[in-house]
């Protein structure tokens, strides 16, 4: 792929709370107790983190799908037989 592309707002809503979710199910049960300033500022950063790998992943399998024609051949699934 050539160009730049522009960020998809949709996909970066998606990921960041794709990631919100993640994060909050493992590290805020444990940190909730001693949730200060620089515990909230590397929870922040770790959101960040993971929101820019969710969304990374999103665009190269979607892209991916896209460009190999997955959608329009319906081929997701390998346990389907054709008889």
């Amino acid at each position: 792929m050539t160009g730049n592309r522009a960020i998809d707002p949709l996909r970066l809503a998606e990921s960041a709370l794709e990631a919100a979710v993640i994060l909050g199910v493992t590290a805020m049960p444990v940190a909730w107790r001693v949730l200060d300033g620089s515990l909230t500022a590397i929870l922040t950063l770790m959101l960040a983190l993971l929101t820019s790998g969710v969304y990374a992943l999103h665009a190269v399998t979607f892209d991916c799908f896209r460009m190999t024609g997955h959608r329009v051949k319906r081929s997701f699934s390998v346990t389907q037989s054709k008889d």
